[in-house]
Order: structure tokens, then C-alpha cells, then sequence
């Protein structure tokens, strides 16, 4: 009896630290990688002209986990060449958090 409290203990844990980020390649082309670091998490869409190079979905995050969501965006979107992402829309289900929106890189 135990050992199935201790494995229905270490399941729930696990869901409890469940999250997802997917990122879909949406744009033409390809962009150099940029660095983390340097993408712009947006929540309204900037003044300088941009083109979409993915969309972005996240979910199952702990509310409180905010920065690690964002840092976990900027690390999936760097491959795709993403100066910022832009968070389009944000909730909760079932007490954990999504997001959905895009990556961007900026016209040079």
C-alpha cells in the first residue's frame, strides 16, 4: 500500500511540473539563429515592421512561473531566427496557465 501512495505522490509531482512549449515554423525563408538573451517577450504589437516567422503555443505552466515560460520562448524561438514574440492571447485552465502567439523577426 505504501509504495502506490509513493508512486500516486510521484505522478501527481511530475503533472504538477508538466509544461509545454511548441513552436511551428510558419514564415518563408530562413534567418540566422539569434541569441536567447536578445529576444523581446511583447504583449502588443511593436511600431517597427516585422515579419511572423512562427506561431506559439504554451501550456500547463504554474501560474507563478511566468520567467521560466518566457525564458523557455526565447529558447525555442532563437533557432528561428526571432528578434521577439508577441504574446497574442494568455489563461488559465484547470488551475495551470497557456499562452498562444508569434515570433517575429524585424524587417532590416
Amino acid at each position: 500500500m505504501r509504495q502506490v501512495i509513493v508512486c500516486v505522490g510521484l505522478s501527481l509531482a511530475i503533472l504538477a511540473g508538466c509544461q509545454n512549449v511548441d513552436i511551428v515554423k510558419t514564415g518563408k525563408g530562413f534567418y540566422e539563429p539569434t541569441r536567447p538573451d536578445d529576444i523581446q517577450v511583447l504583449m502588443t504589437k511593436p511600431d517597427k515592421p516585422f515579419e511572423e516567422v512562427g506561431t506559439i503555443s504554451t501550456s500547463m505552466w504554474n501560474p507563478d512561473s511566468s520567467a521560466k515560460m518566457h525564458n523557455a520562448l526565447r529558447a525555442k524561438c532563437a533557432p528561428l531566427g526571432a528578434d521577439a514574440v508577441i504574446i497574442m492571447s494568455s489563461g488559465m485552465d484547470r488551475g495551470y496557465s497557456w499562452t498562444s502567439g508569434v515570433a517575429i523577426c524585424y524587417k532590416k
